[in-house]
């Protein structure tokens, strides 16, 4: 049995790499089991756009059909990302997932559920929490009551609220976490954050995780690729928020130049979008010298092809 200090691979890694073996669904089960608070079996891992493994691929992401248990099945799509577009990006992509999956011909009652699983390694926007549960609902603007399903679309969709019906997202900001483990969900926070498990930890799934997971039985060719790839994580990551910091604080300045003529607070948030629209072309420019192509640092950077090329 490994020891608790050693280091395990990364979750990322595992999930594009490990964890879609049928034999190790019991990791993920148990994460998204702790996470969702039901026990959860995993049915399928799902072939899509966003399941295709490729050597530059730096999201991420996996699909997966699932069942609760109340037996209710749906589509559980878990990624990684160190994006500051973020919120954009998980709309976009949880709409992929349902027309993806969505069978022709049929009718939008057989629309997915989907749960989209986030788990960060930035802070996305201000708030002091570790994780997030976001759902859709009506409220009406007179009253503020919660518009409901009737008794007959309850029996439709089989499901008991609006909310039922439409994507949640899980916003997981792994900075937050303080490391203090309160419960069985918070040690899976804790082995994301610090790729590491605990001997004390009972959560389910990590059981399975320490020993799968352990870097130690790697072969020499896998342990290579994996190296590699931290080192172009670490390397986007410290990239992309200095040039952000930095861009930023210029733009600042620059703000407060123009604020002058304009009203200080206008030029300074002037300044704060050029310079960071600064900051990514430089962001870009240093990508390409890596050997990055357009596509990929378009999507890293929300720049067009366009801004990029010509950066």
């Amino acid at each position: 049995m490994p020891n608790s200090s050693r280091k395990l691979i990364s979750f990322d890694w595992a999930i594009k790499k490990i964890l879609r073996s049928k034999a190790n669904f019991g990791i993920l089960e148990g994460f998204l089991s702790e996470l969702l608070f039901t026990n959860i079996q995993i049915l399928e891992i799902l072939e899509s756009e966003s399941n295709q493994e490729k050597q530059d691929d730096k999201f991420n992401r996996v699909d997966i059909k699932v069942k609760d248990s109340e037996q209710k099945i749906y589509i559980i799509e878990v990624q990684f990302s160190r994006e500051l577009d973020y919120l954009q990006r998980i709309l976009y992509s949880c709409s992929k997932v349902i027309t993806e999956h969505l069978p022709k011909g049929v009718s939008y009652s057989e629309v997915s559920k989907v749960i989209s699983v986030n788990i960060l390694h930035f802070d996305l926007g201000k708030g002091d929490d570790y994780i997030y549960h976001g759902t859709t609902r009506f409220i009406g603007l007179h009253n503020q009551t919660e518009l409901e399903l009737s008794a007959e679309q309850k029996n439709l969709y089989a499901a008991k609220k609006i909310a039922d019906l439409y994507p949640e997202y899980y916003l997981i900001e792994l900075r937050n976490f303080n490391n203090v483990s309160k419960d069985t969900l918070d040690e899976w926070i804790y082995f994301l954050k610090n790729e590491k498990i605990e001997e004390n930890f009972t959560a389910k799934g990590l059981k399975e995780a320490k020993e799968t997971l352990d870097i130690l039985k790697m072969t020499p060719q896998e342990r290579l690729a994996y190296e590699r790839h931290q080192e172009d994580l670490h390397y986007q990551a410290s990239m992309y928020e200095s040039t952000y910091v930095l861009g930023k604080l210029e733009g600042k300045e620059e703000g407060r130049e123009e604020g002058r003529e304009e009203g200080i607070e206008i030029g300074i948030a002037i300044g704060e979008e050029r310079g960071l629209k600064r900051a990514l072309l430089q962001t870009a420019k240093k990508m390409q010298r890596a050997g990055m192509n357009s596509n990929d640092i378009a999507e890293l950077t929300g720049l067009t092809i366009e801004e990029i090329e010509q950066s």
